[in-house]
């Protein structure tokens, strides 16, 4: 009788335990947004018989719970925290690396020949009728590697920009990796997030330059203003380790000048940063107001010269360095354009031409380069 009596009583506990958490559920409701993860969460799918059987409804169904479960960010911090006791270094596709930098796992065999090979054959039409320059960045675990842990592997983004080089052409190609190692020890990546900070914008700035044979414009490194020194990126949101905080710097001489941007057509700002998002989760959108499908930047300097920079998030620090050097700047975001990026090449185009740069990290140009021609 007193085994019974026990295992009634574990299972009672089991079972408040249980109600406890759905009542709590109900009571707080379903969130719409994650602050520390930047991102939708998930929203109650809705019943059908055609999405049960095909196994949709319960798919969807898991990724609502566990985006909504009550007190969802501690539990995930004490996840983390249970797995680096038991000798894990990687916790949700992030290594915990030394002196606490957080560096987002990108496994070779994410990447096969054939995914290549598609993302190299989208370059053709820019290049061949825009003759585009192709400016691929590295990501951190492949420049600041001896902060992975040991035997930890990665995509070597070398060898793929190699290919890269070969397929457009030398002419077409600009080198940044070899710039960006040779700085390798100074903060050219966030410590909690997956972006090159300002200084690595910066030297792949020079590296730009250098390439396009322009005389880069003289920012000084030591008068870089400070935006913030809070800051936690969608690494920390990965593992909410309360560690390290990173600090947002931009260069005071991108507001020398009167700028003009316009944001999808209707958003007017005169410049490049928005403090607003100093305030949020996510930090970075204070570069460029986050992402949007097409920004207008008129940037007072009368020289004739126009560009077309075809982007991912990487580019929004680095934009506000091209300056001095255009009168006129178009940068695209092809995910959250629908329209046919050709089409909109010619609709930009001034009477003296323009130039064309593809600016994405080599992660984000296998996983999210696309367009309709």
């Amino acid at each position: 009788m007193g085994e019974k009596k026990s295992a009634y009583l574990n299972i009672g506990v089991i079972c408040a335990i249980i109600l406890t958490f759905m009542i709590a559920d109900l009571m707080m409701g379903d969130r719409l947004y994650s602050e520390t993860e930047n991102r939708m969460l998930a929203s109650r799918p809705k019943f059908s018989l055609e999405a049960l059987l095909d196994g949709s409804y319960t798919a969807d169904y898991e990724a609502y719970v566990t985006d909504q479960f009550v007190s969802r960010d501690k539990w995930v911090s004490i996840k983390t925290r249970t797995e680096i006791l038991l000798g894990k270094t990687e916790v949700n596709g992030v290594y915990l690396g030394a002196r606490d930098y957080l560096i987002e796992q990108h496994l070779p065999q994410a990447y096969p020949e054939e995914l290549i090979e598609d993302k190299l054959k989208l370059l053709n039409m820019p290049v061949e009728k825009w003759d585009a320059k192709v400016m691929l960045i590295p990501t951190a675990d492949n420049i600041i590697s001896d902060k992975l842990p040991a035997y930890a592997p990665y995509f070597d983004q070398r060898m793929f920009l190699d290919r890269v080089r070969e397929y457009v052409g030398e002419d077409h190609y600009i080198e940044v990796y070899d710039k960006l190692a040779e700085h390798s020890q100074e903060y050219i990546y966030y410590q909690t997030d997956h972006h090159w900070t300002t200084l690595g914008a910066y030297y792949g700035y020079h590296a730009w330059a250098e390439d396009m044979g322009e005389e880069p414009f003289a920012y000084n490194l030591l008068g870089m203003e400070r935006a913030s020194e809070n800051f936690r990126g969608t690494l920390h949101s990965k593992t909410n380790l309360g560690k390290a905080r990173d600090t947002l710097l931009y260069f005071p001489e991108t507001e020398e000048r009167p700028v003009s941007l316009i944001y999808d057509k209707t958003i007017k700002r005169e410049r490049y940063y928005e403090e607003k998002y100093l305030d949020t989760k996510n930090q970075y959108g204070f570069f460029l107001d986050d992402n949007h499908a097409l920004v207008e930047i008129q940037t007072g300097y009368e020289n004739g010269r126009t560009l077309f920079v075809i982007k991912d998030s990487y580019a929004n620090c680095f934009i506000p360095l091209l300056t001095p050097h255009y009168e006129r700047i178009y940068v695209l975001d092809p995910r959250y354009f629908n329209g046919k990026l050709e089409a909109l090449l010619r609709a930009c185009e001034p009477e003296n031409g323009m130039e064309v740069l593809i600016l994405y990290n080599c992660i984000h140009f296998l996983e999210d380069f696309d367009y309709y021609e």
